[in-house]
């Protein structure tokens, strides 16, 4: 089997699979191959690069998206700057805007009605879009 794009008189691209090489031509000297969006039997073979199977496996994409590798960065610098507080973040909050303890950048978890209620008290609290990879001690 091989697979060729093909090209319609009107300038419709698509591609179809035929038994072999010849087959194309038998094809469309008999009127059997048309375009599917104008249905015009002009069609003719486009330049396409043909796709070659290898042994080797695949290179590791590289490229990282913007959207990803700003939020690698973003959590890098919460994990590197602010302390992991885990399940005591609800509590650490408040302690540090009662002035209990020193202010600080802290992350943790929180349940979404505890969060709320820091919210409700002016206790300025987000969530982060990435779970932690360290825990607290």
């Amino acid at each position: 089997m091989i697979r060729y794009a093909l090209k319609c008189a009107d300038g419709h691209d698509f591609e179809s699979w035929f038994q072999n090489a010849g087959a194309f031509d038998t094809l469309a000297k008999a009127g059997h191959v048309t375009c599917p969006d104008c249905g015009s039997g002009d069609v003719s073979k486009s330049l396409m690069a043909p796709r070659v199977a290898t042994t080797k496996t695949p290179a590791p994409k590289t490229d990282t998206p913007p959207r990803e590798a700003d939020l690698a960065a973003f959590k890098a610098k919460v994990e590197a700057e602010c302390d992991y507080v885990g399940s005591s973040f609800v509590t650490e909050a408040r302690k540090i805007h009662e002035g209990e303890t020193p202010k600080r950048g802290i992350y943790g978890e929180a349940k979404p009605k505890d969060a709320l209620a820091l919210l409700q008290d002016g206790i300025a609290v987000a969530p982060l879009p990435f779970i932690p990879t360290r825990k607290a001690n």
